[in-house]
């Protein structure tokens, strides 16, 4: 029973819990079986009586290491590598060989590990991925599974799922269509949702829906690993989504938590309310991004004054992301307030590729973008949206690089003491501008951060060190705490909660440095406040089924991180 309430049919109170285990489920000869075993390889650290246990006497040098020296080694032997794909492919065979290694050298140097197994390295890892594909490491459902998805769910040896990352690869990152071969974004996420969260790797499933290509590079590409068609769309498309979110559920339970990773903005928005009323849903593009935006707005205001309501924001980018925040600010300054979310969303403007969103463009606009059409006269540049609205916070999420122009930052500077430039898109030769241009362009007055990391700056004898405003801050934390919480739907209360976890976790010393984020050091203590707020508001509202509530919700989601020392055997 969980925790003296719910019947816990999918085992998941076991997530994270770690026992003294045999890695035999059946009687051998040989333990060369268990050296290609990346759960229980553990390498040259096998012990003198594991050795004798395990028959693994002479299959390994006679040497034994400890788990640091091997993770010393490695770190050596990855600094090695000047091209950052190998470093990433490197990397991607140590998941597949040695398990907790890789996991412990993510969280030992996450700060310089992130961008190789994320953003940016992923990018380009997705582009090629055909080329650099060596063992499977997900699940892809394609088209030809129609009618038979619950049974591929079933080939998947692990039954004890907790989170889903699923992408159809239509959008990854800023590089548009990669089809099949967004299966790296999946795979990369939920690295991350261990090694920062510490969700169980075994609970964690990477799913690609493979629905064709509209990509001709990828088409006519030999090595391209997917179905060589055009992407199937409408009824075939939305058929095939509406049998694998029935599946996912009667397979693995209520309680799964799946996150819809790189859709076009068409699908993306139409996915996120469809599902979101009977299913465990999470759109990081939209809800992830727009989190972790928010707390880095709220971490701001300490440094320009003021509160939400008080400054007013435009956007160059109309698409999840861009919308996505917008409506998370808007209904925090709604909470924070009392005024409805209606009045709240003036204060935000929005500029896509058309020029600035105002009323008299309404009738022509996605729905999404409707809420955001307000009365002014039309711009169509975003120097001129600029002048006319004169924002105090400037945040970009078109995917285009360099279009936070000089004119546009100087304008931005010239009529606010503080400006808040946030240059979000990846990776970084898509920012809107970068950090030494932020600073430089505003005398060094710019409260600036990012989506992609970059170097600290120094501008006239002093140092600034920009902000990284990376969705891993918020993900994994809030991962687990839905896993630890038992809920069973994601309410934007709870992304405002976690919203404001982060932004409490930065330190006078941070901002004393310029940062509006913390540091990534200390991402394993952020996540397990995260996941502490985060499961309070699903108790609050009656969406957790984990029961009875933990006393310290804080101390609970640490007890329940993984952890990636080596384990015993008998």
């Amino acid at each position: 029973m969980a925790g003296g309430g719910v019947g816990d049919a999918y085992g998941e109170d076991r997530a994270t819990e770690e026992q003294l285990v045999t890695p035999w489920a059946f009687s051998v000869a040989s333990g060369y079986t268990l050296l290609r075993d990346p759960r229980h390889n553990k390498g040259l650290a096998f012990s003198e009586a594991e050795r004798d246990a395990h028959y693994l006497r002479g299959l390994l040098p006679p040497t034994i290491v400890s788990q640091e020296l091997q993770e010393k080694k490695l770190m050596h032997n990855l600094r090695q590598y000047t091209v950052p794909l190998q470093r990433y492919i490197a990397m991607m065979d140590l998941q597949e060989r040695n398990e907790r290694l890789f996991y412990k050298l993510l969280i030992d140097n996450v700060e310089e590990l992130l961008p190789v197994v994320y953003t940016p390295v992923v990018g380009e890892a997705c582009q090629k991925y055909g080329s650099i594909y060596r063992r499977p490491q997900g699940l892809y459902i394609s088209l030809k599974d129609k009618g038979k998805i619950l049974e591929v769910l079933k080939n998947w040896p692990e039954r004890s799922i907790q989170v889903i990352v699923v992408t159809d690869g239509e959008r990854i990152l800023g590089l548009g269509d990669l089809g099949c071969q967004g299966m790296g974004i999946p795979v990369g996420k939920l690295s991350l949702y261990t090694a920062l969260g510490g969700v169980r790797p075994s609970a964690c499933l990477p799913i690609t829906i493979d629905v064709g290509t509209n990509n001709e590079t990828l088409l006519n590409d030999e090595f391209y690993i997917g179905l060589k068609q055009r992407r199937a769309t409408g009824e075939e498309y939305h058929e095939l989504l509406e049998e694998f979110m029935t599946a996912v559920k009667q397979n693995y339970g209520e309680k799964v938590l799946i996150q819809f990773e790189d859709f076009a903005n068409h699908n993306a928005f139409d996915l996120l309310s469809k599902y979101s009323k009977s299913h465990l849903v999470f759109n990081d593009d939209i809800q992830g991004t727009a989190s972790v935006v928010l707390a880095g707005l709220i971490a701001a205001l300490k440094v320009v004054g003021g509160t939400l309501a008080d400054h007013t924001y435009l956007f160059l980018g109309a698409g999840e992301a861009g919308t996505g925040i917008a409506e998370l600010i808007a209904l925090e300054m709604s909470k924070q307030t009392d005024i409805p979310i209606e009045d709240c969303r003036k204060k935000v403007w929005l500029v896509d590729s058309k020029g600035l969103i105002v009323e008299s463009r309404k009738e022509s606009l996605q729905h999404f973008k409707q809420p955001w059409a307000h009365e002014h006269e039309p711009m169509k540049t975003l120097l001129e949206a600029v002048q006319a609205i004169k924002p105090t916070v400037l945040i970009g999420t078109s995917g285009v690089g360099r279009t936070f122009t000089k004119e546009v930052v100087e304008a931005m500077a010239s009529f606010n003491e503080r400006p808040v430039i946030f240059s979000l898109s990846n990776p970084t030769t898509h920012s809107e501008c970068t950090a030494e241009e932020a600073y430089t362009w505003t005398q060094g007055r710019a409260v600036f951060a990012s989506g992609s990391p970059f170097d600290p700056v120094e501008y006239e004898g002093k140092t600034y060190v920009p902000g990284q405003s990376n969705n891993a801050y918020v993900f994994p934390g809030f991962g687990l705490g839905v896993v630890i919480s038992g809920a069973i739907r994601v309410h934007d209360d709870m992304l405002l909660a976690a919203s404001r976890a982060l932004a409490e976790q930065v330190s006078e010393d941070n901002y004393a440095r310029g940062l509006i984020f913390p540091p990534f050091t200390n991402i394993r203590k952020i996540s397990a406040h995260i996941a502490a707020k985060v499961a309070a508001k699903a108790y609050d509202l009656g969406l957790a089924s984990r029961l009875p509530r933990p006393d310290d919700l804080v101390k609970y989601a640490e007890s329940c991180m993984y952890t990636p020392a080596y384990r015993s055997y008998r």
